[in-house]
């Protein structure tokens, strides 16, 4: 079953985010051997090469880490996936925050719409 893509980002981006949010969220675990590529490829109905270009953007991240002839492993730094995790957040929260103000909603309006939530 192909994975849901959107047309405002490349492909690449929204699978290294699909599997990034997997990995802060704990469904793949620390050590964990992900799928293989061509795995990840047939389940989100994608080029190899694309979701290959995804791995090495979140190894750059630091969320996983590649072996030669091995595959790729989840990281065993818990540190790195909260650090990677809290920028999440803060970037949700920055997002939301903007969102909110530019409907004209100050910060003493937003803590009450949260507060009532």
């Amino acid at each position: 079953m192909s994975w849901s893509f959107n047309s405002k980002a490349p492909i690449f981006s929204q699978i290294t985010e699909i599997i990034s949010l997997k990995i802060i969220k704990g469904e793949y675990k620390c050590g964990e051997k992900l799928p293989s590529v061509r795995d990840f490829a047939f389940e989100a109905g994608v080029n190899p090469n694309t979701v290959q270009r995804s791995l090495s953007e979140i190894e750059n991240l630091g969320l996983i880490v590649s072996r030669w002839g091995d595959g790729s492993y989840i990281t065993d730094n818990q540190e790195i996936i909260n650090k990677t995790r809290q920028e999440y957040a803060d970037k949700i929260i920055n997002d939301f925050i903007k969102s909110m103000h530019d409907i004209g909603i100050d910060n003493k309006d937003i803590i009450q719409i949260i507060k009532s939530k």
